[in-house]
């Protein structure tokens, strides 16, 4: 088992004449504990709406200079199906925090969607126990809600009528009831300190995440912080590295973000530790309305994300993508 200080996170964090054992550290310790085998997932975006004001995300509610969109809960079941008969063993449903999509209503997606032959993920944000339960009881089996931040006082400026201990209420939520739960946090918000990347890295391992995805931040011209500079692609991945350092058998994804910034960003991540790609299933016409951020790079080609991974000497997963045992 790897570990380091919270003091030698954060002197790795300083010190780029490192990233290059860093990287490689990563690669290695993904090798041997999750093996060369990339899982896809396919992602459906099936709602845009939102009702929350982060301040970074272009999703906000108070975004009137975007076309909002939901799908029907019978083209996401459909939608779905096409993406297991393509080969994916995941779907991946994310959206805004959208009240349409009542507990009711996400159950009988869900069931839908367990009908064919898949692991399920839900990305849709805070819901209570007793919403969490339902998707777990129709058959969910895991659930994404990144923390973005755990300095508390920037997460109070960047999510606005938000409440850093309900959002770890439903992290111990989700664990309690047997998810797997995913998290993660932004790289680069304003006024964010190495030492608190050090605290995310050691808060995922303290939960003892089973995934995690870290992006760069990246400025949305809709947003508070349309003037803000954008995250760092290389402290991203340093970010990334350690966390698959600590955390060895985890899931972690290449993400949308990394390729944003860095047009090999998605080939770069697969090679400094993370073992999962995520391509866009959904239909173009709301994908592109799904701007979380700017220029968002969008990989909806299987093939295209095979050649990618096989371009590296690694092979796609057969299996359902859980965390590994090893």
């Amino acid at each position: 088992m790897y570990s380091f200080s919270r003091k030698e996170l954060i002197d790795i964090l300083k010190d780029n004449s490192l990233n290059d054992w860093l990287f490689s550290f990563a690669d290695k310790v993904r090798r041997e504990n999750v093996g060369d085998e990339v899982h896809l997932r396919g992602l459906i975006e099936f709602s845009n709406i939102c009702k929350c004001q982060c301040n970074y995300c272009g999703l906000r509610s108070p975004n009137k200079n975007i076309e909002r969109y939901r799908i029907a809960p019978d083209d996401i079941i459909f939608y779905a199906q096409k993406a297991v008969e393509m080969g994916y063993k995941t779907i991946v449903l994310q959206s805004g925090e959208d009240e349409f999509y009542s507990c009711d209503v996400m159950c009988e997606i869900i069931k839908g969607i367990k009908n064919f032959d898949c692991a399920l993920t839900l990305s849709i944000g805070e819901r209570s126990f007793e919403d969490y339960k339902a998707f777990k009881d129709c058959g969910a089996d895991r659930y994404l809600i990144r923390i973005e931040t755990t300095d508390r006082e920037l997460y109070k400026k960047m999510h606005p009528y938000m409440d850093f201990d309900n959002r770890v209420r439903c992290l111990k939520d989700l664990k309690t009831l047997g998810y797997e739960v995913g998290t993660g946090c932004l790289v680069g918000l304003p006024e964010q300190t190495l030492e608190s990347l050090a605290d995310d890295v050691l808060f995922f391992k303290e939960i003892d995440a089973d995934m995690i995805g870290i992006g760069p931040f990246i400025a949305h011209p809709q947003t508070p912080l349309k003037d803000s500079a954008n995250g760092n692609f290389i402290l991203a991945l340093k970010v990334m590295a350690l966390t698959r350092i600590l955390l060895k058998t985890i899931n972690i994804p290449a993400t949308t973000a990394m390729e944003t910034l860095n047009p090999n960003g998605r080939i770069i991540a697969l090679q400094s530790g993370a073992n999962v790609v995520m391509p866009n299933v959904t239909l173009q016409n709301f994908s592109s309305k799904y701007e979380i951020y700017p220029d968002k790079s969008s990989l909806s080609d299987r093939d295209e994300a095979e050649c990618i991974i096989k371009s590296i000497g690694r092979t796609i997963s057969k299996g359902y993508g859980f965390r590994s045992n090893s």
